[in-house]
C-alpha cells in the first residue's frame, strides 16, 4: 500500500471509539485513515474527535512501534481489509476479525475475548440482551467485566438443554448477567419438548408466557453459529436425540438458537420446529444490534447461511474463516472476482480434455477398469457395482477393515484394498459418499465374525451414509465401529480437531488400521489404533491449478496466473489463503512449518512422511519438494523413517500437492513395516 494517496474525503466528526475492527488501537486507525484513505491531520483529529497534536502524535508512535513503515504491517491489514470486505459484501453494521493463529489460547477462547469486546462497547443501560448457548458464548461471558451500567436484563434465548455439557443455556446466561451486573431472567421450560401440543400448552403458563414476553423485548441478541457436524454445539445439546438427521434436515447447513437454517439463510423446517421453546428467526430478525460469534473452517457454511440470511448485523470471527466465506461467495480483495485474464497472461483454459466417453458413466468404467487390472487383488461384492472386497483380505476370526468415499481420489479408495490393509471397500460418485447399501454390502463381505471396522473421511454425507449402514449391520448381528479421519489441519483450528477434513492421512490411517487387523487384534484394539494414527497424522494441501470437473470438464475454481491455493481440500475447495506463486523450497518450509507446530515432534522422534500428488503434478515436483522436506526433518532432528512419493490420494487433476506427516511410536512403527499388498500399497 502507497504511503499517501492522493484522494481525500471530508472528514465526520462525531465518535471517539473506532470501528471494531481497529479494536481500540487508536495509533492503527490513525495509520489507516492517514495511509490508506488519505485523510490529512485535520480531517484525522476531527473525524476521531481529538486533537490535531494528538493525531501527530499516534503518526509518530505508530512510525517507531512498526505499525507503519512506508505501509501498515501486511499482517494488520490484511485484517483490517477482510473485515471491511464483510462489512461491505453482507450490509453489516460492523465487523471484527481476529487472527485465525493463536498458539497460547484456542480459538473459541479468543473469540469470546472479542466478542467481550464488541458488547462492551455497545450495550447501554437499559438494554435487554438475549443470549444463545454454546462454548463462545460461555468463553465470551468470561470475559467480561462490567459495572457502570444500570437496568440491564439478560434473558436465555432458549429454553434449557442437556446438563451434561458446561454451556448450557441456563449456564450461558447467568454467567453473562453476572459480569455485567444484570438481571438473569431464564426461560422455565426445556428448549425441546416432546410435541407441539405441549409446547402450546407451556408457553400459555404464565410464569414462561411472561418470560416470552421479556424475550420479545430484547434489542440486542449475542449468537453463536452452529454446524451441523456430530460434535458441534447443536449435537452435543441434545437437540437431535431420537431424530433422523438425514431423512428431515438434508437441506440444513447450520442452526441458530437451535433453529436449522439452509444454506441460502432460509429456514428449514421439520419434526423440531413446532417443539422449539425459545426466540424464532423471524424474532432475531427484528432485533437491532444482532452479534454473531463464530470461527473455523468447519463453520464456513453455517456462518455464510446466517450473513445470507440476515440474522448477523455484526460479525465476530477470524481471519481464514472470514477469507473463505468471502471466497465461497466469490469476492476477492473486495471486488468480485474478474474473468479476465491479466495482462500478458496465458489464454485461459476454459474447458479441460479428458479421456472420458460419457461422464455419468466414469464412475463405474473406472471401477470395471481396475477390476481388471488387479484382478489377483480385487474382486467385486455380488449384487451392487460399488462395493468391491479382498481375494485375499477377510478370513474367519478376523477383523474386517471396510474403508471408503467419494470418487475421484484414486487410487483412493480402491487402491487400499488387500491382504493387510482394507478387507472391502464403498465406492460413490465424484466427491460423494457411497450410499448405504454399498457400505452394508461390503461391511457384510468383510465379516469374519469379530467385527468389523470403517474407516473414513470426515465429511457430512459419510458420516450420515457410514451411520446408517452400521445400525443396518448391526440389525444383523454384526458389530461396528468407527474411525473418522481428521487431518487436514487447514480445515480447522488445532482446538476444534474434531471438525477437520480427513485427506491424505487416510492412506497412513488406512495402513495402521489394516496391519492390526491382519494381527487378529481385537476390534476395539485395531479401532483404538487406528484413531491413535489419525491423532498422529497431520496434512496441508497447496494448489497451483484446480481440478475440472468431469461434466463440465471446467475448473472447480479460479486461480490467477501468480497465484497458488494454501490449504485446499480434495474435494476441490477453495483454500484458506490465496498467495503468489512460491518456489519449491518456500513451499516446503511454509508447509513444514505449520505440520510441525502442531505435531511438536522432540529431536530423535520418527515420522511417516507422504508427498502426495493431488492430481497432475509429476514426480519431478514431488522430488523436488521431498529434497527439501528432508532437509527441514534432518535439520529438526526428526528422522523419515518410511517416505512414499506419488499419486496416492488425489483430487482429479488438481496440480498440486498435499504433506502428511504421521509422527511415529514404536507400535505405529512395527504396524507400518506390517507386510500388505494392495493396488496402490505393496510392502514385503
Amino acid at each position: 500500500m502507497s504511503a499517501r494517496k492522493s484522494q481525500r474525503v471530508a472528514g465526520v466528526s462525531g465518535g471517539v471509539r473506532p470501528p471494531l475492527r481497529f479494536g481500540d488501537d487508536l495509533l492503527l486507525w490513525a495509520a489507516w485513515l492517514y495511509y490508506e484513505e488519505g485523510l490529512t491531520q485535520g480531517e484525522i483529529a476531527a473525524h476521531m474527535g481529538v486533537s490535531r497534536p494528538s493525531v501527530n502524535a499516534y503518526l509518530a508512535d505508530a512510525r517507531v512501534r512498526g505499525i507503519v513503515n512506508i505501509e501498515i504491517d501486511p499482517e494488520r491489514f490484511r485484517a483490517l481489509s477482510i473485515a471491511r470486505d464483510l462489512q461491505e459484501h453482507f450490509g453489516l453494521d460492523d465487523c471484527f476479525v481476529i487472527p485465525s493463529e493463536g498458539r497460547d489460547s484456542p480459538l473459541v477462547n479468543r473469540l469470546g475475548a472479542a466478542a467481550a469486546q464488541v458488547l462492551s462497547r455497545i450495550i447501554r443501560s437499559g438494554d435487554t440482551i438475549a443470549v444463545t448457548w454454546g462454548r463462545t458464548m460461555l468463553a465470551m461471558a468470561h470475559h467480561l467485566e462490567i459495572r457502570a451500567l444500570q437496568d440491564l436484563r439478560v434473558i436465555q434465548a432458549t429454553g434449557g438443554t442437556t446438563a451434561k455439557i458446561p454451556w448450557t443455556p441456563e449456564a450461558c446466561a447467568t454467567r453473562l448477567a453476572d459480569a455485567i451486573g444484570a438481571r438473569c431472567i431464564p426461560l422455565s421450560a426445556p428448549a425441546i419438548v416432546s410435541s407441539p401440543e405441549m409446547r402450546d400448552l407451556l408457553v400459555k403458563e404464565a410464569v414462561l408466557s411472561e418470560q416470552m414476553d421479556v424475550l420479545a423485548e430484547a434489542n440486542r441478541i449475542v449468537l453463536g453459529i452452529s454446524s451441523l457436524r456430530p460434535e458441534s454445539t447443536i449435537h452435543t445439546s441434545g437437540f437431535f436425540d431420537g431424530i433422523a438427521m438425514h431423512e428431515h434436515y438434508h437441506d440444513a447447513v447450520g442452526s441458530i438458537a437451535g433453529r436449522l437454517i439452509s444454506a441460502t439463510g432460509h429456514p428449514v423446517d421439520g419434526p423440531l420446529e413446532g417443539r422449539v421453546i425459545g426466540i424464532g428467526l423471524e424474532d432475531i430478525l427484528a432485533i437491532r444490534s444482532r452479534i454473531g460469534v463464530a470461527g473455523g473452517m468447519d463453520k464456513v457454511q453455517a456462518i455464510l447461511a446466517a450473513l445470507r440470511g440476515g440474522y448477523v448485523n455484526i460479525m465476530v470471527t477470524d481471519f481464514d474463516t472470514a477469507r473463505a466465506i468471502l471466497t465461497s461467495e466469490g469476492v476477492e480483495g473486495g471486488r468480485r472476482r474478474s474473468s479476465e485474464t491479466s495482462p500478458g497472461a496465458l489464454p485461459e483454459r476454459v474447458q479441460i480434455k479428458k479421456f472420458l466417453n460419457r461422464p455419468k458413466d466414469a464412475v463405474d468404467e473406472s471401477i470395471a477398469g481396475a477390476l481388471l487390472a488387479h484382478e489377483k487383488c480385487l474382486a467385486p461384492i455380488k449384487g451392487t457395482t460399488r462395493a468391491l472386497c479382498a481375494i485375499n483380505g477377510p478370513r474367519e476370526g478376523k477383523v474386517g477393515l471396510v474403508i471408503g468415499g467419494g470418487s475421484g481420489h484414486e487410487p483412493g479408495f480402491l487402491g487400499y484394498v488387500g491382504r493387510g490393509l482394507a478387507d472391502a471397500v464403498a465406492i460413490g460418485n465424484v466427491f460423494a459418499s457411497p450410499p448405504p447399501d454399498p457400505i452394508l454390502a461390503a461391511t457384510l463381505a468383510a465379516n469374519g465374525g469379530a467385527g468389523v471396522l470403517h474407516i473414513f473421511g470426515n465429511f457430512s454425507g459419510d458420516l450420515m451414509n457410514f451411520e446408517m449402514a452400521a445400525e443396518m449391520a448391526k440389525a444383523r448381528g454384526v458389530p461396528v465401529m468407527t474411525v473418522v479421519t481428521t487431518d487436514d489441519v487447514a480445515s480447522a483450528p488445532v482446538d476444534a480437531r474434531a471438525a477437520r477434513r480427513g485427506v491424505a492421512g487416510n492412506v497412513f490411517v488406512f495402513k495402521i488400521a489394516g496391519a492390526a487387523c491382519d494381527r487378529m487384534l481385537p476390534l476395539e484394539t485395531c479401532a483404538a489404533l487406528a484413531q491413535r494414527a489419525n491423532e498422529r497424522c497431520y496434512t496441508m494441501g497447496v494448489a497451483l491449478e484446480p481440478g475440472a470437473s468431469l461434466d463440465t470438464r471446467r475448473p472447480s475454481f479460479l486461480l490467477g496466473p501468480d497465484d497458488m491455493e494454501i490449504g485446499v481440500g480434495v474435494h476441490g475447495e477453495p483454500g484458506v489463503a490465496r498467495v503468489r506463486v512460491a518456489s519449491a523450497d518456500a513451499t516446503a518450509d511454509m508447509i513444514t512449518d505449520r505440520l510441525l507446530d502442531e505435531m511438536r515432534p522432540a529431536e530423535g522422534d520418527e515420522v511417516a512422511l507422504l508427498v502426495n500428488s493431488l492430481g497432475s503434478t509429476p514426480h519431478m515436483e514431488l522430488y523436488i519438494l521431498n529434497r527439501r522436506l528432508r532437509e527441514r526433518l534432518k535439520a529438526h532432528g526428526i528422522k523419515a523413517h518410511v517416505t512414499l512419493i506419488g499419486h496416492y490420494y488425489t483430487s482429479l487433476d488438481m496440480a498440486g500437492v498435499s504433506i502428511t506427516m504421521m509422527h511415529l511410536d514404536p507400535e505405529l512403527k512395527v504396524l507400518l513395516d506390517h507386510p500388505c499388498t494392495s493396488p496402490a500399497m505393496t510392502i514385503a
